[in-house]
């Protein structure tokens, strides 16, 4: 039988190894610039506390390459907020979700305000929104209509914590039906 070969300590963390790593994530996820920074970051903390590089270094190498991407439009969190916010559009994400989701990954005020700004001029406000997490959580008119009235009160909540208003809540559970609700996401109701 033979050997097994032995694992050979990994040697300095690079510039070359952490660029490496950062075109992968970018090749796997859509990323805000914070996003990256975060995960550069922990890559060189690792490397940092098993003595593979100072962590000022690693730190000074993480910016360069955000700024790097940012600088090669890899990164724009403007094109990331707007991307993100049509998704959770979609989903049926209330504006304050939309807010909320896009500053825990980091992208600053403006970006944020402009994707809900062109969200809005395209229709796609918080009604539309509502009924469309309506459709996916099947909440009042797409209840069989039994259960309906005794749900009223869960399917409220449910609007609720997902960041709509009481109003706007109100008119989805309004709708008669399934076309009720269609219509009323496109405003013609």
């Amino acid at each position: 039988m033979g050997e097994t070969p032995r694992l050979q300590a990994p040697g300095p963390l690079t510039r070359a190894a952490l660029e490496t790593a950062a075109l992968d994530y970018l090749a796997r996820y859509a990323s805000s610039r914070a996003s990256l920074r975060r995960v550069l970051a922990r890559r060189v903390a690792r490397a940092a506390a098993a003595g593979r590089i100072a962590a000022a270094d690693g730190a000074r190498l993480v910016e360069e390459i955000v700024a790097r991407h940012v600088a090669a439009g890899l990164l724009d969190d403007a094109a990331y907020a707007a991307q993100q916010a049509a998704s959770l559009r979609r989903r049926g994400a209330s504006a304050q979700q939309i807010r909320a989701r896009l500053a825990r990954k980091g992208v600053e005020a403006e970006p944020i305000r402009s994707a809900l700004g062109a969200l809005a001029a395209e229709g796609s406000g918080d009604l539309a929104a509502a009924c469309a997490l309506a459709r996916r959580r099947r909440l009042g008119p797409l209840r069989p209509p039994a259960a309906r009235a005794a749900a009223r009160e869960k399917d409220l909540g449910v609007l609720a914590r997902a960041g709509f208003s009481q109003e706007i809540a109100r008119r989805v559970l309004a709708a008669a039906d399934a076309d009720a609700l269609d219509r009323l996401a496109r405003g013609e109701e």
